[in-house]
């Protein structure tokens, strides 16, 4: 490999977010209907403050399970301590966070502001333009 290819060149920009007080239930059935396994939650400025997964909203079946209650909205169910990676990480720096964790994507931020999103499957498409 002669370039160190960027997070940038392969994150995905056109990414769902959700709102903090956005009902649980809508933000699950988006995920499905995107076919994502989890997605940003930004505030109204757009500033990032948590993840939501699908492992996140299988909490929505426990809490029913538990207390016969359905729903809630989506801060009280996503991961508020975010890892992210920056856009001008290197791909091999990103695929070792990826080896290294359990997590499936990572929010990408530049300047303090949520860019775009890397996942796993991205990293293994991008092996296609690096080797």
């Amino acid at each position: 490999m002669d370039k160190p290819f960027a997070v940038k060149d392969f994150m995905s920009t056109s990414l769902v977010t959700f709102l903090p007080d956005m009902d649980i239930i809508e933000a699950s059935r988006m995920l499905i209907e995107n076919r994502i396994s989890g997605a940003p939650v930004v505030d109204l400025c757009g500033n990032l403050v948590g993840m939501l997964s699908e492992k996140d909203c299988l909490k929505i079946v426990l809490k029913a399970g538990y207390h016969g209650e359905w729903g809630g909205h989506v801060e009280e169910y996503m991961h508020s301590n975010v890892s992210t990676i920056d856009a001008e990480s290197n791909i091999i720096d990103a695929a070792r966070m990826f080896v290294e964790s359990n997590y499936r994507r990572y929010p990408v931020m530049k300047e303090n502001v949520l860019v775009g999103q890397i996942s796993r499957r991205d990293i293994v498409k991008a092996l296609q333009s690096i080797f």
